[in-house]
């Protein structure tokens, strides 16, 4: 429009151009973060993971899971010291008490972190195909069992996965994830997606609700194949029998005899993946 014959013809134009509606729906983070987009947010979160990690050839993956508590031993003992000192300053604090003997604990389940890290190396240590059909480690990305997952790769001289999620206590991935496949999460089930899509093998550290999310839905799906089957190992077979009661589940009849064949244990990540290679060495397809 020639100048003066509207002379707030300008105005009217700047506020067209700068309105959030004008935008191109995909640089409109406001557009896209409406509840109305929630489809279109789905779709990326699981896109974006599995572009980045066709492009790297890893089509096949080991998820090791387990709590983001355990620490490397030598951690654990210092934890433990600490909470000892805090106590005998005031040994009658029932808190104090309380942390002292979870320190102890952790002091003891601290081996697993040590497992965790023997089997990532293992896993890390396969020659890997040259026609780009890789395997790697697999974790959640986080602190504890999966630091020592990824830690273990890393030391093999081998890449590895992370799948961190957004949660309100911002969990930081840890540092021996490989960058390029280091994954940030919006919602869960996007996650476990990628989890399970890949997957040659599950092994599961003890844990909390976290870890026990992902065994029971591997489980599940296993059970009812909606999945291909992969062999499950609980490490730690005292923590997991007391924890999980499979036997009672099936005695009660709230399970089927045969699905006490899902899972096996095993104490040492030796173990772990000697029962893993077996397993499909019985099935006449070598995992690598």
């Amino acid at each position: 429009m020639p100048d003066g014959v509207d002379p707030e013809g300008a105005a009217r134009l700047r506020a067209i151009l700068n309105s959030p509606t004008y935008r191109e729906a995909d640089k409109d983070i406001g557009f896209l973060a409406h509840d109305a987009a929630r489809p279109v947010r789905l779709q990326l979160d699981f896109l974006k993971a599995d572009v980045r990690l066709a492009e790297r050839g890893i089509n096949r993956t080991v998820v090791i899971l387990g709590s983001t508590r355990l620490p490397e031993p030598s951690a654990a003992r210092a934890a433990l010291d600490s909470a000892e000192a805090a106590l005998a300053k005031n040994p009658a604090d029932a808190e104090l008490q309380r942390a002292a003997a979870v320190a102890g604990r952790r002091v003891q389940t601290s081996r697993y972190y040590d497992v965790a890290r023997d089997l990532g190396r293992l896993v890390g240590s396969i020659q890997q195909p040259m026609d780009g059909d890789r395997i790697a480690v697999l974790t959640g990305g986080g602190p504890g069992i999966m630091e020592a997952a990824n830690r273990g790769a890393w030391e093999a001289g081998a890449e590895s996965v992370g799948l961190n999620i957004n949660l309100p206590t911002e969990q930081f991935p840890n540092s021996y994830i490989s960058p390029h496949l280091c994954f940030s999460f919006h919602y869960f089930a996007v996650r476990k997606m990628h989890f399970l899509k890949r997957i040659k093998a599950l092994v599961a550290c003890p844990g909390g609700y976290g870890t026990f999310d992902e065994v029971f839905e591997a489980l599940t799906l296993v059970q009812t194949r909606r999945v291909e089957p992969f062999p499950i190992v609980l490490v730690g077979e005292s923590f997991w029998r007391r924890a999980f009661d499979a036997d009672f589940l099936a005695a009660e009849g709230m399970i089927s005899p045969q699905d006490l064949q899902l899972f096996r244990f095993a104490e040492t990540a030796e173990h772990a993946w000697e029962l893993i290679r077996g397993w499909y060495a019985e099935r006449g397809t070598p995992l690598c």
